[in-house]
């Protein structure tokens, strides 16, 4: 908008709309083509800047009286369009095309003639009319003979004058006289100063003449409005004429416009072909200019659908604005800043969905305005559009985002369209390296520094360095490595590799290990090595609030009876007389017994088959629960309703076995005549137990939690 010049100019600009026709097209581009290099030749284009030009164009044919000033303008126009001619007359044969608008231009001669003969200098002339020159004539006469009286006036008065001088007040000459001496001047009082000392009077001698002036000048106004009415039903008589003079200086402005902004950008021609193909070579984005590092696309030939990886920050969707705004340019007609040689594509319509369409007001989610967009870009879409989608799967559950993602790349393949997308997921870069007609590109990122290179390579999938940049930004090595873990075995797996580790070590020297780690722990809970590792790496994560689980029986008590709903005693402690020890000596052997016994026929009863023929979970075994998200070591075998026992993070759950996926068996995790009690009870508890098994103390009591 800046570099055009008239307002016919900007007019052009403003209704600037990308065209679809491949013959149009070539002929703007280079027209504009041609207009650079009169510029870059040093040549000043006299284009006129229609200054008064438009309200004079919107009042011819309404009987409107121009003025003086009017046509001034309109003569200054009429001037301009003869040097525009023949300025494009001499350069004919340098640019041909851009040239030839000018013979389509009115000279106007005789409009121009007129007006020269009635306005000068913004004034009419006196020889515009025979009455006119004879009215002027008589005024300037009578201007003498006041003058002349004034003079005679000013020498009479000159004592009783307040100052030396002549004013004149209402378009009349008067006398500033002192207020106190007014009595002494035969006339009328006009006016008078502001402190009241000042009268301002005319004299009597000079009232007459004064009245014949006025009169003089109104007649003078009469002749000058009808030679104004004259010029003016001439300009009507070439109304269409002005109007095409008018239209083709608004097309040179807004073609030299697009001339001085290509200059600006250095910018170029480029080739054309409708069959889709893109390639560019070094094209930067307008707005980013020669800071920009040049970039590369190439589409169309041998694939129709192109998918950029890359790190955050790296360049994906300065990418895909820098097509997209290229390609809207070209179709513009104008010229772009990329390599000589470069070609762009004809489409019918360019669909874009970048950015965060998330609204408040419109009670829009960052999926919802997504997929909105896409709805209207697939209501458009065929064989001659250019799709242009940013961060495709983003703002939903990552595995049914990449699964709608592929379905609307392949609806967009099949439709023939071409299209450029973003993403971080591998899926889709796996999807687009095993389809034919799509391809992958990366951004290039420069690992050793952490900084990306902003130059896009087609052919390979890139990488989001998602741990490296965190790693840059603070985030602290600890968890980095423990990202970088998960991220190569999956969540389950990272927790399996610590249990390999454990199996690897056997017998004595895991049992070692185990009482180590006892006595290591803080809280003195026994839940042994195993436990620990794999509890270890489910890290500090949110508190469990929901579990997806059934209460067996009644008040909290499962069928075996074991975990009841409160605080167990395995004594009678609460009886203190004599009579009664050897009884609760007798129960607390009967108690460790039982618990024993439970857990064998628990065992007994995990190689039974379960209904359906499929294996029930056994004691030890390591399960993920879908649900929660976490891994658990099962501590009771599978109750009558499927319930299963789980320990989580020290918390023992009940959970059905619809929930739960088997990891590591327990036979591969423990040895045969491993004490399980040293997984599922607590150090202090285990030493309880013992002595409970060898006699009776008095006030001992092993308590239980309560399974959730």
């Amino acid at each position: 908008m800046e570099y055009a010049v008239s307002y016919a100019g900007r007019q052009h600009v403003e209704q600037l709309q990308p065209l679809d026709s491949a013959k149009v097209l070539r002929q703007k581009l280079d027209e504009t083509a041609e207009a650079k290099a009169l510029l870059q030749q040093g040549a000043s284009v006299p284009v006129p800047s229609l200054e008064g030009m438009e309200m004079i164009l919107s009042l011819l044919g309404t009987g409107y009286v121009f003025t003086e000033q009017d046509f001034s303008h309109l003569h200054q126009f009429l001037v301009s369009c003869a040097q525009l001619s023949k300025y494009m007359a001499s350069k004919a044969e340098a640019a041909p095309r851009v040239s030839s608008y000018a013979t389509t231009m009115y000279t106007l001669s005789r409009l121009k003639t007129e007006i020269e003969q009635c306005i000068r200098h913004g004034q009419v002339v006196d020889t515009a009319s025979k009455d006119l020159l004879k009215t002027r004539k008589r005024i300037v006469v009578f201007e003498e003979r006041l003058k002349r009286q004034l003079d005679t006036l000013m020498n009479k008065y000159r004592s009783i004058l307040q100052e030396n001088m002549i004013s004149m007040r209402n378009g009349r000459y008067v006398l500033p006289i002192k207020k106190e001496h007014r009595r002494q001047v035969a006339g009328s009082v006009l006016d008078e100063s502001a402190s009241g000392q000042t009268v301002y009077m005319e004299p009597a001698e000079i009232g007459a003449v004064q009245f014949e002036l006025s009169a003089l000048r109104a007649e003078e106004a009469r002749e000058v409005t009808k030679v104004l009415m004259q010029l003016s039903a001439v300009a009507e008589q070439f109304s269409q004429e002005l109007h095409v003079n008018v239209d083709t200086v608004g097309m040179y402005d807004f073609l030299f416009a697009k001339a001085k902004y290509a200059l600006a950008l250095g910018a170029v021609n480029v080739e054309l072909n409708e069959q889709g193909r893109i390639d560019v070579k070094e094209a930067r984005h307008p707005l980013m200019g020669r800071q920009m590092v040049p970039l590369d696309v190439q589409i169309g030939q041998s694939f129709q659908t192109l998918v950029i990886t890359g790190p955050n920050t790296g360049g994906k969707t300065l990418t895909l604005k820098t097509v997209g705004l290229l390609t809207a340019m070209v179709q513009s007609g104008l010229l772009v800043p990329v390599k000589e040689g470069s070609q762009f594509a004809i489409f019918q319509s360019i669909a874009v969905d970048i950015g965060d369409g998330q609204s408040i007001e419109h009670a829009l989610s960052t999926f919802s305005a997504h997929i909105r967009n896409v709805i209207e870009i697939l209501q458009v879409t065929d064989h001659s559009t250019l799709v242009l989608i940013d961060e495709m799967a983003s703002g939903t559950d990552p595995g049914e985002g990449v699964a709608l993602s592929i379905a609307i790349l392949e609806e967009l393949h099949k439709r023939g369209a071409t299209v450029i997308a973003t993403t971080h997921f591998n899926e889709i870069k796996n999807f687009a390296s095993a389809t034919a007609g799509f391809q992958n590109a990366r951004m290039e990122f420069d690992e050793e520094t952490l900084q990306p290179l902003y130059r896009l390579r087609i052919g390979e999938a890139g990488h989001s360095y998602a741990f490296l940049i965190a790693m840059k930004l603070g985030i602290p090595r600890a968890m980095i490595e423990r990202s970088r873990e998960i991220n190569q075995h999956g969540f389950a797996g990272a927790q399996a590799g610590m249990a390999a580790q454990v199996e690897q070590a056997g017998g004595e020297d895991f049992v070692r290990r185990v009482e180590e780690k006892e006595e290591e722990s803080e809280t003195g809970r026994g839940q042994g090595f195993l436990v620990g590792a794999l509890l270890d790496q489910i890290g500090s994560a949110e508190q469990v609030v929901a579990v997806e689980s059934e209460w067996a029986g009644s008040e909290g008590r499962s069928e075996s009876g074991e975990w009841l709903g409160g605080t167990e005693r395995l004594d009678s402690g609460e009886r203190h007389g004599d009579g009664e020890r050897s009884s609760s000596e007798k129960r607390s052997d009967t108690t460790a017994r039982s618990a024993s016994t439970e857990l064998a026929r628990q065992e007994s009863q995990a190689d039974s088959p379960a209904p359906g023929g499929r294996k029930r979970f056994a004691i030890g075994d390591c399960v993920f629960v879908s649900s929660l998200g976490r891994t658990g070591i099962v501590c009771t075998v599978e109750d009558g309703k499927g319930n299963v026992g789980v320990l989580i993070q020290n918390q023992k759950f009940k959970i059905n076995q619809k929930r739960l996926t088997l990891q590591i068996e327990g036979k591969e995790l423990y040895p045969d005549d491993y004490d399980m009690d040293i997984v599922f009870e607590t150090k202090e508890n285990r030493k309880k137990r013992k002595l409970m098994g060898r006699k009776h103390v008095d006030g001992l009591s092993i308590e239980t939690k309560r399974e959730e």
